[in-house]
């Protein structure tokens, strides 16, 4: 996978770092928060799927490989579809 949590809180500092940028005037401070909140909403949706699997894995650890047939998710690799 390219992209990992770690490029993620990188992006969202760059943002934080673009949007306290004193040099910029006010179009662009516009342009930079509605980019802050374009790049939030992406963030967070990465954030809930992140979460989700987490708790699938922690599931499956908790309870065994009883629980497996409803997870499918887990233990799939992309050859078995």
């Amino acid at each position: 996978m390219k992209n990992k949590l770690t490029d993620l809180n990188d992006h969202l500092f760059m943002q934080l770092e673009r949007l306290g940028d004193e040099s910029l005037d006010a179009d662009k401070i516009e342009l930079e928060a509605k980019r802050a909140d374009a790049i939030v909403e992406v963030a967070d949706q990465i954030i809930r799927n992140a979460d989700l699997q987490l708790k699938a894995v922690t599931i499956l650890a908790n309870h065994g490989d009883r629980f497996k047939p409803m997870l499918t998710m887990i233990g799939k690799t992309d050859a078995e579809g």
